[in-house]
């Protein structure tokens, strides 16, 4: 008789969660502050945009950690605790989109261009490796836990996939064609409007009379 198979292991997503958490948090703390002094000292918005997303990002998975440390509680606390973390993270969206537009247009109003694009280009690539893992995991976690706080973490860390990909295509834009100097500042405008609106969202399905609490993609 063939020998049983062994059983899959059980997958603590909660644990995992708060570990993914945890590595937000301390990846984009570094990356904050790396892409905000090479924003600062190369005169580009664009990166100091993306620092900035960064600590969104922080603050974003602050908000998961204090959200799966709190007590479970009965159903209905349960579904205000996301309620409040749902509409916390939407609220840093919509704080980074409106942050990143105005310098933007301050760029494109005084005709400022970075010195240098190789420190977006290294950045953003980086980015996109790292981020691409966390929010493939954070995603997943989500859909085994049916949180809708950590569908908006999910998304927050799709945002800045985006942002790098914006940056990244902005910044080597400018390597090829450097009299479109513009283009770095009109990445951030293209990555404010991606951040605003899945702010918006966010904010909308927390105000909603039937918001469950999740966000509607357990098994």
């Amino acid at each position: 008789m063939d020998a049983l198979a062994p059983a899959a292991p059980v997958v603590d997503w909660s644990r995992r969660a708060r570990m993914l958490a945890g590595l937000t948090i301390a990846w984009n703390v570094v990356e904050g502050l790396v892409s905000m002094g090479f924003g600062i000292s190369e005169g580009s918005v664009a990166l100091l945009g993306f620092g900035l997303d960064s600590w969104v990002e922080v603050g974003s998975a602050g908000v998961v950690w204090w959200k799966l440390t709190r007590p479970a509680g009965c159903a209905t606390t349960q579904k205000a605790q996301e309620r409040t973390a749902t509409k916390w993270i939407s609220v840093l969206f919509l704080v980074l989109a409106g942050a990143t537009a105005a310098g933007a247009l301050a760029q494109l109003a005084t005709g400022g261009h970075p010195a240098s694009t190789l420190p977006s280009l290294v950045i953003s690539v980086v980015s996109l490796g790292t981020m691409g893992f966390l929010w493939r995991a954070k995603r997943a976690a989500a859909v085994a836990l049916d949180s809708r706080t950590l569908e908006m973490d999910a998304a927050c860390s799709l945002a800045c996939i985006q942002l790098s990909a914006v940056l990244f295509a902005g910044s080597l834009l400018y390597v090829v064609a450097p009299a479109l100097w513009w283009a770095d500042a009109a990445a951030a405008v293209v990555l404010a409007g991606f951040i605003a609106r899945e702010g918006w969202e966010g904010w909308r399905a927390a105000q909603k009379a039937d918001f469950a609490g999740g966000c509607g993609c357990g098994g």
